[in-house]
Parts: structure tokens; sequence; C-alpha cells
């Protein structure tokens, strides 16, 4: 007999998830009445802790708990928590969905971090919950290794968590490579592909889908988007890394709909609200609220960032989703606000970045590739247009890009994304280009985290690329699960002392599918 799937409730999140502590609630029965009242009001840590958005001195924590009540974290710079710093506490209430983001600053010289959350009940200091722990490594001062991995793509397609198949299987395989960092390159949620308890699997089998009310329907509230980023931390796999690695996060489109830009009314019945801009605010919310992330009070809604480590290496996140124009056909021949896909503030802003910056190479995360072609119905949903010619439309603000990046010379550039649920290694060079202004470059893309699997995609030839290296499904399959094994990450090592950046791109068994060895261009002293 097939043992039903459930929806978890609220209460039976806080027991499943694994990082809830109970041990003293034995105690607490042979206590005095005040300390089994202080027990009974205890509050927990919901989920897994986070850490990123690193500089030198200072990262983003984050933690939710159960109740109302006050954040305390305590940082150090060993394990036994000896010498422990307390850092000022922050209230956590419903307005935030009970989650604290602390700013952790006064950091430096400390290089691995632990640190230790704790929520305490308002009001009653001696309801303190169990304490989970994390911990992260500082970014660089000085020349060394360093090593991040990168991909995108989550509970896509109908796949959620199940946890009869090991649940998200590659958040562990990245994590047994101890990265000091992730990109998350987008897609953290599919706010817009709700799940079926079960799914029949082509080999007979059934895949169980973990469930809970948020992963029934699009989301359209506040509330809704703020259950589909809580869903992941159900995940075991992800709890374990979430507090082990740093996350640089980016979005794109599914953590608010399919293909969505700001202008935008939607034509889907499964939606009540239409206003594209008004579900993309909400989502923003949530996406900020649910990731380590660090917003500015200049720019509060800016989630484009760049992020120093050290002499060998930048990092240059992007945004690609919040200030484009319309998709389309995409064969403008004349630049305007029809044709943005970065917009031209964050144009401005990436083009002076890269001039500003001194590490040897310049890291772009961006949430979409180049050139490859992602439709959208008959427009496009990336910047390619499938004409080989001259750039067009979109592929405008990428041509000047690319040649300022020339202009201005700026060396090491190397752009990685996700977003097409394949992995790939890409060279783009003006002699193989119908537009030759720029230099040559490489694209990695890696994904799909934990979503169903496609490709490859068309290539357009505008910048010239060359497919070096590619692994997707056989031909005439797609949306294949998890456990069909083409699930992808990338690893990226900088060897301290040369400055290689050997590219790696891996499967969720963490096994090693293209290795790309790329060595710096010779710096050139200024006049």
């Amino acid at each position: 007999m097939t043992k039903p799937s459930r929806i978890l409730t609220r209460r039976d999140f806080l027991i499943t998830s694994g990082q809830m502590g109970a041990g003293l609630a034995g105690m607490a029965l042979f206590g005095a009445p005040a300390i089994v009242l202080a027990e009974g009001r205890r509050p927990s840590v919901e989920g897994s802790v986070m850490s990123g958005d690193v500089l030198p001195d200072r990262a983003m924590l984050w933690g939710r708990a159960s109740q109302p009540s006050r954040m305390l974290v305590e940082v150090a710079d060993n394990p036994g928590f000896r010498g422990v710093r307390q850092l000022a506490p922050v209230d956590v209430l419903p307005g935030s969905d009970l989650i604290g983001r602390i700013d952790a600053t006064g950091l430096g010289g400390m290089d691995q971090i632990h640190y230790r959350v704790r929520f305490a009940t308002l009001g009653d200091e001696r309801a303190v919950s169990e304490p989970v722990t994390g911990q992260l490594r500082l970014p660089p001062t000085t020349p060394r290794h360093l090593r991040f991995v990168w991909s995108g793509d989550v509970v896509g397609q109908g796949w959620g968590i199940d946890e009869s198949r090991g649940g998200m299987r590659t958040w562990e395989a990245m994590r047994q490579v101890q990265p000091d960092f992730f990109i998350h390159s987008g897609d953290s949620v599919y706010a817009d592909g709700p799940l079926t308890a079960e799914v029949a699997l082509p080999d007979g089998g059934t895949w169980r889908n973990l469930m809970t009310p948020a992963k029934q329907k699009v989301a359209e509230t506040l509330a809704e988007y703020r259950g589909q980023h809580a869903y992941n931390h159900l995940d075991a796999n992800f709890r374990r890394f979430a507090s082990e690695v740093p996350i640089l996060a980016q979005w794109d489109d599914h953590e608010t709909v399919n293909n969505w830009y700001p202008q935008e009314i939607l034509d889907d019945d499964r939606y009540t609200e239409k206003n594209v801009a008004l579900l993309s605010a909400r989502a923003r919310q949530a996406f900020v609220e649910y990731m380590p992330i660090r917003m500015s009070a200049e720019a509060q809604q800016r989630i484009y960032r760049r992020f120093s480590y050290g002499p060998g290496m930048e990092v240059f996140m992007l945004d690609m989703r919040s200030y484009r124009g319309p998709n389309s056909p995409n064969l403008q021949s004349d630049a305007s606000d029809a044709t943005a896909f970065l917009g031209e503030n964050q144009f401005r802003w990436l083009r002076q970045a890269l001039n500003d910056s001194t590490a040897t190479w310049k890291i772009i995360a961006a949430d979409m590739p180049i050139g490859m072609v992602v439709p959208d119905g008959d427009h496009f949903e990336a910047i390619a247009n499938n004409d080989p010619g001259q750039p067009l439309g979109r592929e405008l603000e990428i041509a000047r890009l690319l040649q300022a990046i020339r202009d201005d010379n700026v060396q090491n550039v190397v752009w990685f994304t996700a977003d097409v649920h394949y992995t790939a290694a890409h060279h783009y060079a003006p002699e193989r280009a119908a537009f030759k202004q720029f230099k040559p470059f490489w694209e990695f893309v890696s994904g799909p985290l934990h979503a169903g699997t496609f490709g490859p995609s068309e290539m357009d030839a505008t910048f010239g690329p060359e497919v070096v290296f590619h692994k997707a499904p056989p031909e005439g399959q797609s949306n294949l699960p998890p456990s069909a094994g083409y699930q992808f990450f990338g690893q990226v090592d900088l060897d301290g002392d040369s400055e290689t950046l050997t590219v790696r791109l891996k499967d969720s068994d963490g096994q090693t599918l293209h290795t790309q060895v790329l060595a710096p261009e010779a710096r050139v002293a200024s006049a």
C-alpha cells in the first residue's frame, strides 16, 4: 500500500526541520514552576542559519524564529567559542516573517568565523532556544587559494524534496568541496510552479514531494512568496550547506513568475493579480528577507553589487531582471528603453566598477547567458535573438558593454551563469563573430541545482560563441527528474601563487565532467 504524502503544518515544520533543539524538555518537567513556564515559551530556530555578502571585516548573518522573539548572535574565531563576542540583539516580529538579519561588523583579522544563533522570548529571558551554529570564511586581504561554487534553479518543474531519494543532494555535493562562498545564480525558488504530492516517473517509480500549503498554488501574496523560500529550509542538505558556506544571491524570473519583465500584465488564469510590477515587488521583499543580502541605505531595492576577494578576485553580481524592457522579437536596430537589459544605471555602475577593480580576475555573475537562445513564445527572454548578424535588440547593450571592456583594457573578465538547466563551457571570440569590437572571453553555465533538466540551447553567432563542452539530456528528452543525474554545479579554484583560474563543471555526485584552466593576462603597467 502506498503511503500517502502529507502536507506539513507549521508545527510539523518545527519538529522535522532537524535544527530545532529540545534537549531541556524532559528536565523542565521536574523543575520549578517558573522554569516550566520558561520552557513552554521557548522559541525554536526554524530551518537553517545562513551567512552572506561577506567583506574582509563583516558578514550578514541570518536566522528565523518560530515566534516573536529576540535574536541573539555570538561570534568567535574558534569552534569552541572561546573568547566569544555577543553582537547587538535584533527583535524578530511577524512583519519580517520572524527573520532576523544582522550585519556583523568588526570581524577583521579573524579569517574563519564561527557564529551561534539563539532566540529568546520577548519578556522572558529564561526562555531561550537551543543554539544553532554556523561558520564562514572571510575574504582575504593578501593572496591565497580561493574556491567558490555556483549554480541555480531550485525546486522547479514540479520536482520538490523527495526525502526517500536523499532530498536536494547537489547542495551536499557542493558542501563537500568546502568552498569559500557560493554564487546563487537565480531561480532560488519557483514561485510560479506548484507541486503535487506525487509524480509518476518514466521507469514506473513515483516521485513523492514533501508538501507545504505554499507549494500548492502559484505565489501572489507576500506570505505566499515567503512560503516558497521557507520550503527550501526543509531540506537537510540545504540546511547544512547554508550554515557552512556564505551565499552571494541574485534573482531571475521564477522568484516572481516565468519570463517576467516590469511592464508586463499577466495573461494567466492561475493568477488573480495580473500586475507583474506588484507581484515582483512582493517577490523582491520575500527574496531579500530570505537571503543574507546587505541592502544599502541609499539604494534599498538594488540587488546588483560587488565583492572583493583580495588581490586575486572580485565578484560583480548583476540584476538582469529588474531594469529590462519587454520581451519582444528583439530585432530593434536602435538602442532604447525597449532594448534595455541591465539598464543605464547598472551599465554605468558595472563599467566603472570593472575599471576601478584592482583584482586579477573579474567574475561577472549573470543570471542569464549571452549567446544562448532562450525563447519566450515568439519573443525572446534573454539577450540573443537567433539572428547571427550584427547586434540588434538587447544585443546592442551587451555589444556596448563588451566594447567598453575592450576599450578600457579591463583584463581577465569571466562570466558565470545558470538559467538553462544544463551545463556548458562557451568561448567567445571576435574572429568568429559578426560583431568584432571585443576581447575574447569565457562564459560558464551550470545548473539546475534541483529542477527539471533541459537543453541544449541553440547558439547565436553574433558574438562568436564556441561550445567547448556541454552536458544535457539525450535528444528528445526534457524535464528529467533530479534522480536522472542531470543536475550540475560549477567549481572555481584560484591558485594563490600563479593566479591561474581552474573551472570545473560537476554533477550532483561531485564528479568532474569538464575542466578549463585559464591563465591570467599579463598586467600592463600604466604609463
